[in-house]
């Protein structure tokens, strides 16, 4: 395996919109792997692969919780409720933090390494990550949503510095 480099800040390869994964090959197996590597080595939460430079629709979550690491291709929200406000931050944007109002539940759907078709009901931290990185997928950075930043670098700052 092979710890990728993430992309940040204004890095041209976090605004494209990723491509549909059509085929599940070796390759996207171990795209996912080193995904799930290069999350865990930079101590994240999830990681999409447009992250490290890859326009597909792959990405990787550990919320540390009864789901484990979730490898997933081509996901898409197709249920949303409720609204709520949380702290966020992102690998892409090493030392920010901002408030971004989410979705409070989502499901998702998507295929895993294996073929088959998933769904996941999600709430708190899961279902904040998976739109987080679904918004990678698209082109669309958190600090594109925050509507406060709390914290770069420890230091206050406005909306008006994104």
């Amino acid at each position: 395996m092979a710890i990728r480099v993430i992309r940040t800040k204004e890095d041209p390869a976090l605004r494209e919109v990723a491509l549909e994964v059509k085929k599940i090959t070796p390759q996207v197996r171990k795209l996912l792997d080193e995904l799930a590597e290069t999350m865990y080595a930079a101590e994240g939460v999830g990681l999409a692969a447009p992250q490290v430079g890859i326009a597909k629709r792959l990405i990787v979550i550990d919320a540390q919780d009864q789901n484990g690491l979730l490898k997933l291709i081509n996901p898409l929200i197709i249920e949303r409720k409720g609204k709520e406000k949380a702290p966020e931050g992102c690998l892409s944007f090493p030392g920010v933090v901002g408030e971004v109002e989410r979705d409070e539940i989502v499901t998702v759907q998507a295929t895993d390494p294996d073929g088959h078709t998933v769904q996941i009901c999600a709430s708190g931290l899961l279902a904040r990550a998976f739109q987080h990185e679904i918004d990678h997928l698209d082109g669309i950075l958190f600090v594109d949503r925050v509507t406060c930043f709390i914290s770069d670098e420890n230091r206050e700052v406005g909306r008006e510095e994104a």
